[in-house]
């Protein structure tokens, strides 16, 4: 879960975007102007932020550049607008900004965009502990006490264990109500377990309105917050 600030004086913008956002288990918070932002940067930390470029107090470029001049800019910005110029984008580029989302902004972009900037502060892996368990492995091979095996069979059991399965038996000797509530119960768990507790990932995948999802899950007694990412 990432902590992330949604700048946009427009409040569709800003309940869309949070509404995304925490469907895919993010903490949002949101602001309507410069002013706000200021006020939320100030006070929390945030592992991305989504600036609109216009807004009514000070636009979302001259904001980049203030955070940037005062040591603020120590997350990914994702700069926003719906009619900007290829100029206004470079400026912010050059500030510091991580990339350019032109409105009207699609759900796979915005995904995208998210998922990219939030990589930019994960470290990548190293092959240190690789070469040290190799190590580990060689040296305990000697001593004749070779565990190395089983302990990374039990770790790879338990992982598969933790997947959904996607092939599930069902007891069909009872009414029909029942067993079609059972199995879409099932089928709607199976889904949300695979895509992290993401409602907006699940009504892609189900081709369902997120709207009618929520009422299904709800009806069919389905625990929303089992899958949910932290």
């Amino acid at each position: 879960m990432a902590n992330i600030l949604v700048v946009d004086d427009e409040l569709g913008i800003r309940d869309l975007l949070s509404e995304i956002l925490n469907d895919e288990g993010h903490s949002v918070d949101v602001a309507e102007n410069a002013t706000q932002a200021r006020g939320c940067r100030g006070e929390n930390q945030y592992d991305l932020v989504l600036l609109d470029i216009w807004m009514p107090d000070t636009d979302g470029v001259s904001l980049l550049k203030e955070w940037s001049m005062t040591g603020l800019l120590t997350m990914p910005v994702i700069m926003m607008s719906g009619h900007a110029t290829i100029d206004t984008a470079v400026e912010a580029t050059r500030i510091g900004a991580f990339s350019f989302l032109e409105k009207p902004i699609t759900m796979q972009k915005l995904l995208k965009a998210v998922e990219q900037g939030l990589q930019r502060n994960v470290p990548a892996p190293t092959a240190a502990p690789v070469a040290v368990a190799g190590k580990a492995v060689v040296a305990s091979y000697a001593a004749g006490s070779y565990v190395a095996p089983v302990a990374a069979i039990a770790t790879v059991a338990a992982v598969v264990d933790a997947m959904p399965n996607a092939h599930q038996g069902f007891d069909l000797d009872r009414p029909l109500r029942e067993a079609r509530d059972g199995f879409e119960k099932a089928y709607f768990e199976f889904h949300l377990a695979r895509e992290g507790g993401s409602m907006t990932r699940v009504a892609e995948k189900t081709g369902l309105e997120r709207t009618h999802l929520y009422r299904k899950l709800r009806q069919l007694g389905v625990d929303l917050t089992r899958n949910k990412k932290h």
